[in-house]
């Protein structure tokens, strides 16, 4: 298990100021409100940002960094992941999972067989989609519902499903 989880990505800069403007990979944007820090992730330097100021714009949410105060300062951070600790993440209700916790989990039938790997969590509307890449087969979509996920266990890294009739 990863130790951090992302919560949003800098899409782009915002205004002239130091602001930035995020799409939030949190089912939950108004934890933002709440974080005091994140860990910036550019792929090349990781830097532990204090957050100064927060504000919302449609499905985007602007972050103003402190220390960071013009527009050069933070153009370079431009696709950066922001990342926070287990300790900082969100309370998980009964048979809520972080996607980070699932993906590449070992998926197996009711009956016990084998039958493929967790590749993707797609969010639609009504319930997630899970994408299971099988063997010598096409992916699988599977609707996170409990008629068919009967169980997810994030220790052993198993999710065991039941093969709805027409999902084949």
């Amino acid at each position: 298990m990863n130790d951090e989880l992302q919560v949003g990505v800098i899409t782009q800069t915002h205004g002239i100021r130091g602001e930035v403007k995020v799409f939030p990979t949190t089912d939950d944007a108004g934890r933002f409100k709440r974080l005091k820090e994140v860990t910036l992730d550019t792929g090349r330097e990781r830097l532990s940002l204090e957050i100064e100021g927060v504000k919302f714009f449609k499905q985007f949410v602007i972050l103003k960094f402190r220390g960071f105060d013009s527009i050069n300062d933070v153009e370079k951070y431009k696709q950066g992941k922001l990342l926070v600790t287990r300790d900082k993440a969100v309370r998980l209700d009964k048979d809520e999972y972080f996607v980070a916790d699932m993906i590449g989990m070992k998926v197996v039938t009711d009956a016990g067989e084998d039958f493929g790997v967790l590749k993707e969590v797609l969010a639609t509307g009504a319930n997630d989609v899970y994408v299971v890449s099988r063997e010598d087969a096409a992916d699988v979509l599977l609707p996170a519902i409990k008629e068919c996920i009967r169980n997810v266990d994030v220790d052993r890294h198993v999710m065991e499903i039941h093969v709805m009739d027409g999902l084949l």
